[in-house]
């Protein structure tokens, strides 16, 4: 209310501006006020990560249920011995000496033909060798292995389905043909200029390689073909969490009523 002049007038009051502060009110420097501002674009949410909502595309939900359900049933060995693969250091030197066997391209394979037909329209007579190269197809590293041919076969882990070649560990175990098993078709593929490949096989290496070769195929037969172990080891039965906590539970009750009966005291 404005105050009362002298002559009986009220004097206009103050404007709001001017108004005093609350006595003793102090401002904290550490705690800075921000109202919210609940006008156009101003309540926009902070970015969050989501990805717990996304819907995954059908392939990778079914990809990612695969996986679970392998963990969770048993494995037989048969299956079970894809998953004990060469390590990073015998894949990258095993790698190294097979990229230098590499089978020629279309391309490489078209120049060759037509200089064979030039020299042949020539009259003259090419003589070539048979190059020394990598084999892959399952049916022929198959009939490679039968016949005693191949020197070092490697397989992919995941060649899917796995049934197409869950059986060639045990053909090179029977014809004592020194095998691995290495990770990723696709790393198989590349080297035959191919999208994946289920196996590939060394038949002969050049003199300056042997040694490297054999030294392979040696460490490989005692990790695998010599290695009673993995024919024997069941895989999967890994249960998930809840379910983990659920058996340890079942267990320490068993085994507190199992004292109390012998009038033991478990912590």
């Amino acid at each position: 209310m404005g105050k009362v002049a002298k002559g009986g007038k009220k004097v206009a009051a103050a404007p709001l501006a001017q108004k005093k502060s609350a006595k003793g009110t102090k401002t904290n420097p550490l705690f800075e006020k921000r109202p919210k501002n609940l006008r156009l674009g101003g309540d926009i949410q902070p970015k969050r990560d989501l990805t717990r909502y996304v819907k995954w595309p059908k392939y990778v939900r079914l990809q990612r249920a695969k996986r679970i359900m392998l963990m969770r049933l048993k494995v037989p060995p048969a299956i079970a011995q894809f998953n004990s693969t060469i390590d990073k250091s015998q894949a990258a030197s095993l790698l190294r000496l097979l990229k230098k066997y590499q089978p020629e391209t279309q391309k490489d394979k078209k120049q060759r033909l037509v200089e064979m037909a030039e020299a042949k329209k020539n009259g003259e007579d090419m003589k070539t060798k048979k190059p020394v190269v990598i084999k892959f197809g399952l049916n022929h590293v198959t009939n490679l292995i039968e016949q005693k041919q191949a020197k070092l076969v490697v397989i992919a882990h995941d060649v899917d389905p796995i049934e197409t070649v869950c059986w060639l560990p045990a053909l090179c175990r029977k014809k004592d043909v020194p095998y691995c098993i290495i990770k990723s078709k696709a790393r198989l593929g590349t080297l035959v200029h191919q999208s994946t490949a289920t196996c590939v096989a060394l038949t002969a290496v050049r003199q300056e390689d042997n040694a490297e070769l054999s030294k392979l195929a040696e460490s490989f037969k005692a990790q695998f073909n010599d290695n009673v172990e993995i024919r024997r080891r069941w895989g999967g039965g890994i249960m998930g969490q809840k379910s983990q906590h659920v058996t340890q539970r079942k267990e320490k009750a068993i085994q507190i009523e199992q004292a109390k009966k012998l009038g033991l005291s478990i912590a």
